[in-house]
């Protein structure tokens, strides 16, 4: 179906505000290029939980809980809100682990990915090269028939599971009990006010809900239909917070000076980090916000995959995946940071899992006579 002129100019609009509100959000206190990092976020989330014991990234971040609100509220409004679920739920679970395996050895998500190079990071192109490479692997299957199968009608509680977690998120974060850890130096320490970036969170996600705005969809429909309207949402982002970085002196153009905005030089990692985001994320159907933004629709499969995720994030700070951001000390020494061998091998063992679940599930190698 032929996008009209209304949804290209509707999917601009909101392209250009959510990169405006990207650029505010670092502006009053998020780490730099990180406005909106669903990656970054959902591993600081976990860390405040203490489920992850990496002192420096440690806070719920209000963003988070905005998008699936915002999600939620406008999918009700819209009378789109559906309970769904049931599709391979074991195996997006593991695709959600490594995609934010992936993600952290990169050091972002594919929104954080556009946030970055619009600040002149050009490890994030490097980065934009293996995700598109990935994307093209993973349409490679889906044009051999890849399928996850269908999701079917679920209860409402199925439904509004990840909503009400975000509402208990919302009261440990303002609460702070004893139990919750905030850090207190490092990207963990450094956010913008609750309450703005909570509304920044809302708004948002009620924008994705309406225009399905999706990174690894619209560089997937540019391939498969020639489609430009998701693509095009995210070149508004790109332009946007371009123009605020250039406004707000935030530009760095640069490969191998990037340092105190976590990122690391490491090209052939950076590439191949990425790789595993959209291999993973084409087969998933989404990128990760585009998985949180549906959870707060109703779907069930979405949810499973974001809970992946969250412990892939936790897994990766436990187990020394996570690549180290390069940093400058108050001397001058500099660490240009990087991956760690068992970064590396994860990040290799994603590639091979993920194969084996596309081929699987593209080629049905263990589908049973009876459905022959």
């Amino acid at each position: 179906m032929k996008t009209s002129k209304k949804e290209l100019i509707i999917i601009s609009v909101f392209g250009i505000l959510t990169g405006i509100i990207a650029v505010s959000l670092v502006f009053f206190g998020n780490p730099a290029n990180m406005g909106f990092c669903i990656a970054c976020f959902i591993r600081d989330t976990v860390g405040g939980l203490g489920l992850h014991s990496a002192g420096v990234v440690q806070y719920i971040r209000p963003e988070i809980i905005g998008l699936i609100l915002g999600s939620f509220l406008l999918s009700l409004v819209r009378k789109e809100f559906a309970p769904k679920g049931g599709s391979a739920t074991i195996t997006r679970f593991i695709l959600g682990f490594f995609v934010m395996v992936g993600c952290l050895v990169f050091l972002g998500c594919p929104f954080r990915m556009i946030l970055r190079l619009s600040a002149g990071d050009l490890n994030a192109l490097i980065g934009l090269l293996g995700f598109s490479c990935g994307i093209g692997v993973g349409v490679f299957f889906l044009k051999k028939g890849f399928s996850l199968k269908r999701s079917y009608r679920q209860p409402v509680t199925e439904g509004v599971a990840m909503p009400v977690i975000a509402i208990v998120l919302l009261v440990l974060l303002v609460t702070a009990p004893a139990f919750i850890i905030f850090s207190e130096k490092g990207p963990g320490s450094m956010h913008a006010p609750i309450i703005l970036s909570l509304c920044a969170g809302l708004l948002v996600g009620g924008m994705a809900q309406y225009s399905r705005l999706c990174m690894v969809g619209g560089i997937r429909d540019l391939i498969l239909f020639r489609e430009k309207k998701l693509i095009l949402g995210f070149g508004a982002i790109f332009v946007a917070a371009l123009i605020g970085n250039l406004i707000t002196g935030k530009f760095n153009l640069g490969l191998t000076n990037q340092f105190g905005v976590v990122a690391h030089f490491d090209i052939l990692w950076n590439f191949l980090g990425m790789l595993l985001v959209g291999y993973g994320c084409v087969l998933l159907g989404g990128c990760p916000l585009r998985q949180l933004i549906l959870a707060g629709e109703g779907n069930s499969d979405s949810a499973v995959t974001v809970l992946g995720l969250a412990v892939g994030a936790a897994f990766c700070h436990n187990f020394g995946i996570a690549a180290t951001a390069a940093s400058k000390s108050a001397d001058g020494v500099e660490n240009v940071g990087g991956v760690s061998t068992t970064g590396k091998i994860a990040v290799i063992i994603g590639l091979i899992v993920v194969t084996i679940i596309a081929i699987v599930n593209t080629f049905q190698v263990f589908k049973r006579k009876s459905e022959q």
